[in-house]
């Protein structure tokens, strides 16, 4: 995770809200794919669980860096 990244990730976990904005959904996914090293995927958002598992598996990653 660069620089650009890692600043990206600090304001979206500032968020509160329990929903997320669709810039917010393509951080996600384009952040996830970059970290992974996989082809971009764009889950549907009318089922979180997905999502949900991206941000925690990048949580996971922005968490280690310190």
């Amino acid at each position: 995770m660069v620089k650009k990244d890692r600043k990206d990730w600090k304001k979206f976990r500032e968020g509160n809200g329990h929903s997320i904005s669709h810039e917010e959904y393509l951080l996600v996914c384009n952040l996830h794919s970059k970290c992974f090293d996989h082809k971009l995927e764009l889950p549907c958002k009318c089922s979180p669980k997905r999502l949900n598992i991206m941000i925690a598996e990048i949580n996971k990653i922005y968490d280690n860096q310190d």
